[in-house]
């Protein structure tokens, strides 16, 4: 027995004895202790990180070599040649050098080493220097493959910015945090914006004040990391930073040529406070971080005045009697009191009162005050066209949010308990179109001069991860649950159901929607540094669960009554009408309410298993695998591919390329939203449009198939380049993405108006036509990325960064339409996949945009400077003489910024300095004024010269 134990006694002391303990401090050039700095041992799976004092202590052998890591830092390498200390000093670097959690396993993959692009967005810097403080809005003017805008007069759309990751679709991106999988919005995007019928991830959710910095995997990665990285991936690392308590103010407004109307001052005013405080935990480097802000956005109009008819002639008849006191609720139906008031119109010719006294029944006095007398009628009730207008800009929010980001380390051998969480409440208030006067729409009993609909939003977001991660048997593992949901409800205020007539109310609730999603995963992963020149296996699991309700609104929020005040069920009842006969509709004007047939609860679950490998064969190669099997409880399952590869060609020059596979589960909303919403056509003329799920009755009726997941195939190719001498490194890489069997909202389809059983179901759901979601399409996406970076130190207190970096990309509809043999028989293949949907798709944002910042630092004053290319976008008509191209423009932002104390920083500057705005529409598209600038195809907003003040106090 003796000799047994003996040997591995003195293996045991051999190895404990060949182990040195190296401690140390990590500090930046100013001898600022940097806390969190990632200090992993080469090729080898060993590692930690400092503490909030800069103190870090490993275990390593005699020769192995240390690498030390940190964002914003050049990566420096150590070898280890004697035992103590080993003190560090990071150098100020460039972001292409940080070490990265998107696109690798390999937790030493540095940016530059990756064989796909990834930006690095430090987040902290551009809310100190530049103007946005939500998170749409900052990375929409610093990563120009990125594109989100405000929406105006689009519903929901008004409240939740679509964003799009290299042209393609909101519900192509994958959003994580801190490498944990985010949910998407409860909202479904089904009005005129770019991103209609499809889902994103509300980013504006998330407190910008939370985040320490933003990668963002500009390639696909379905075979990574599953459904919905068909464009990429958008990785929120957040802050955690501990001691320091960092408060933000910032205020602002448009100063703007066209604001108040067109009429110039000042509007749009905007306010955020943020606060970020981290405690450390326990003496291996455990943080707990909060973040908390609240912001207020006031909304701006953009209309200058209404341009179209307002009042006929009836309408002059009901001022004057309203005036002398009568009900003008009956006055549709009193020849003798029309005849009474209509003599005292004072701008009626004696020829038009005389007819009218001839008259004799309701039907005579229909064709005689029909007429358009919208110039005398503003005369005669003081009134102005602009009286009318619309609210076309962004809507009013008002919201907080709260963060939490949570580690702890438990023992000396890397086992750490972490979380994160957040919730978020916000409310909106948009508008829609006005309804006026001459309307059936508008009761005038109730509003004599028309009314302007609001639709407001109570937008609520919580999300919760737990995990556990550590070394097991020499492997990585961890293992985590994230659980998040979005709930979205409508409140539809200053309106009416005109089918009531006095009886309705002005305030309805619509109802409204929640999404919910579990995802519980396991990953592990080891480094072998015997394989090759360095093998990383990784391989896991994951469980995911999701559900997605509809929740009714009240009954007169969707419901149209008849003569009698009974709810019409069947196409026999009357509902009431207006003085030319016209029906009174039924439902909340703007947003008519989710009815209880809408109602659903549906749920579904995945389970996906995937494996990664990432083997550098030689010094200069580097070769990558993954693989991802997922299995879907509703419609199947589906195993993806990625190859990926890079080659040092030398130290300072890489090549770069990817090919993969991938695929887009259709989301839980686009299988199961069904509603009645008022859509306007080109023209302006409202439509009441059903969108109903493809397994309902009318989806069989006009051949609409079920639908089934979309399918991709993409191929990268590019360069990594640096010159350390100038210290300027750049990258360009090259993309192509085919998607098939592209989800897209359908364009609209009318019933025949025979009586069929189409006619009754749109009846029925009080809509006079159909829209679905469909696979109809494929497409086809090319484009390249371009970035380049570089930093200039002039003396020990002058620094100047600049990056320049541009995308340019283009999507095609391309082959023939997906349409049934049912749809090709009606002739409505034109309608499936309509005109307009295929500009939203190709060219309704900018294919090209280009981003020159240049941030300067002196002592005391920082100088920022940016200038945006948005490339050319398409105005989104059905019409081709209607589709506009509006040119390419250029937004400056400049701001100041002056350490007061060594506490207190305070800045100033603008966002388009130079009050640039889009393209006026052609008349064609102006709707009578509504839009002078398009609202189908943004570039970059139409708020003008936005000014801000921003206070930031450092404790």
């Amino acid at each position: 027995m003796r000799k047994i134990i003996l040997p591995f006694i003195l293996l045991f002391i051999t190895s404990a004895w060949s182990q040195e303990l190296i401690t140390g401090l990590v500090q930046d050039e100013t001898g600022v202790p940097l806390a969190g700095v990632s200090i992993a041992v080469e090729n080898s799976s060993k590692g930690t990180t400092t503490d909030f004092d800069g103190i870090y202590e490993i275990e390593v052998e005699m020769g192995e070599t240390l690498v030390f890591s940190y964002v914003g830092f050049d990566t420096m390498k150590r070898k280890v040649t004697s035992s103590g200390k080993l003190n560090v000093v990071l150098q100020s670097g460039i972001a292409l050098d940080d070490v990265v959690v998107v696109g690798s396993r390999n937790p030493a993959r540095t940016t530059v080493n990756s064989p796909v692009p990834i930006d690095v967005i430090d987040v902290q810097e551009l809310i100190s220097t530049g103007p946005q403080v939500n998170l749409n809005q900052i990375l929409n003017y610093v990563a120009p493959s990125f594109t989100s805008n405000t929406q105006t007069i689009a519903d929901g759309t008004d409240h939740v910015d679509p964003a799009s990751l290299r042209g393609l679709g909101p519900d192509q991106i994958l959003v994580l945090i801190n490498g944990k999988r985010r949910h998407t919005s409860s909202l479904i995007n089904i009005n005129g914006s770019f991103g209609r019928g499809s889902v994103g991830t509300d980013l504006n959710a998330i407190p910008s004040a939370s985040i320490k910095r933003i990668e963002v995997l500009r390639d696909g990665a379905a075979a990574q990391y599953g459904s919905d990285a068909i464009a990429g991936v958008i990785n929120i690392v957040l802050n955690t930073s501990v001691n320091k308590l960092s408060i933000n103010a910032t205020t602002g407004a448009n100063f703007s040529r066209h604001a108040q109307g067109q009429e110039g001052g000042v509007d749009g005013e905007t306010t955020n406070i943020s606060a970020n405080y981290g405690i450390g935990l326990g003496d291996r480097g455990g943080y707990i971080n909060f973040t908390g802000d609240f912001d207020y956005r006031d909304s701006y109009n953009r209309m200058k005045e209404f341009e179209g008819s307002i009042f006929n002639g009836y309408n002059a008849v009901e001022r004057v009697a309203n005036a002398d006191g009568y009900d003008i609720s009956n006055l549709f139906t009193d020849v003798d009191a029309i005849k009474q008031y209509g003599d005292q119109v004072s701008y009626f010719s004696p020829e038009m009162k005389n007819n009218i006294q001839n008259a004799t029944t309701i039907e005579d006095l229909q064709g005689l005050l029909g007429d358009n007398v919208t110039e005398d009628e503003l005369i005669a009730r003081s009134q102005n066209r602009s009286d009318y207008n619309m609210r076309v800009g962004q809507s009013e929010l008002r919201g907080g949010r709260f963060f939490a980001n949570f580690s702890l380390p438990v023992d000396d051998q890397g086992t750490e308990l972490y979380s994160f969480a957040g919730i978020s409440s916000r409310t909106g208030g948009a508008a829609g179109f006005y309804r006026l006067p001459n309307q059936s729409r508008t009761y005038t009993p109730a509003y004599i001069n028309g009314f302007l609909p609001e639709i407001n939003s109570k937008i609520k977001d919580k999300s919760i991860s737990v995990g556990i991660k550590g070394m097991v048997n020499e492997w990585n593992v961890d293992f985590s649950n994230t659980w998040g949901q979005n709930s979205f409800l409508y409140e539809i205020d200053n309106t009416s159901n005109t089918s009531m007539l006095n009886a309705s109310p002005s305030l309805f609730d619509a109802g409204g929607f929640s999404f919910t999603q579990n995802t519980t995963n396991l990953d592990l992963n080891h480094f072998y540094d015997n394989v090759f020149e360095g093998l990383n296996v990784a391989f896991g699991g994951e469980y995911r669960f999701e559900k997605y309700d509809i929740i009714a609104g009240e009954e007169a929020s969707y419901v149209q009554y008849d003569v009698n005040g009974a709810v019409i069920t069947n196409i026999n009842q009357q509902p009431p009408v207006d003085f030319f006969g016209n029906s009174r509709p039924g439902g909340s004007q703007v947003f008519p309410g989710f009815r209880p047939e809408n109602e659903v609860s549906r749920e579904r679950s995945s389970i996906a298993g995937y494996v990664d490998l990432e083997a550098d064969i030689t010094e200069k190669l580097l070769l990558t695998f993954a693989t991802r099997f997922e299995n879907y409880s509703d419609f199947g399952s589906t195993i993806n591919f990625k190859l990926s590869s890079l080659y040092k060609l030398n130290d300072n020059f890489n090549l770069r390329g990817a090919a993969s596979t991938g695929f887009r589960a259709p989301s839980l909303h686009q299988l199961n939203f069904n509603s009645t919403s008022t859509i306007f056509a080109d023209n302006g003329d409202p439509v009441e449009v059903g969108t109903f799920s493809n397994n309902s009755r009318v989806a069989e009726l006009l051949g609409i198939p079920e639908l089934k997941e979309e399918e991709s195939q993409s191929v990268s190719a590019g360069f990594t380049a640096k010159i350390p001498s100038a210290n300027l490194s750049f990258t360009l890489d090259g993309f192509f993405v085919r998607i098939e069997d592209r989800v897209i909202y359908t364009g609209r389809f009318a019933g025949p108006g025979t009586g069929s059983e189409i006619d009754v179901l749109l009846a029925q759901a009080n809509a006079e036509e159909a829209a679905f979601f469909a696979n109809a399409i494929d497409t086809e996406t090319k484009g390249f990325d371009l970035v380049i970076t570089q930093k200039a130190s002039f003396n020990d207190k002058i620094q100047l960064k600049n990056d320049l970096s541009a995308a340019v990309s283009v999507t095609r509809q391309v082959g023939d339409i997906h349409a049934s043999q049912v749809l090709e028989d009606a002739g409505q293949v034109d309608t499936y996949f309509s005109e307009s949907s295929r500009i939203y798709l190709e060219k309704a944002v900018p294919r090209v945009k280009v981003n020159f910042s240049n941030l300067l630092s002196s002592g005391k004053y920082t100088v920022f400077l940016r200038n945006v290319f948005f490339g050319e976008v398409t105005e989104a008509a059905n019409n081709l003489d209607q589709q506009d191209d509006y040119s390419p423009k250029i937004v400056t932002d400049l701001s100041f910024g002056y350490q007061l104390t060594s506490s207190l920083n305070m800045s100033v500057g603008a966002n388009n300095l130079f009050d640039v705005y889009p393209d006026r529409a052609q008349e064609d598209n102006r709707s009578s004024g509504r839009f002078d600038w398009s609202r189908s195809a943004q570039q970059f907003g139409i708020g003008g010269r936005f000014l801000y003040a921003r206070l930031r106090l450092d404790l």
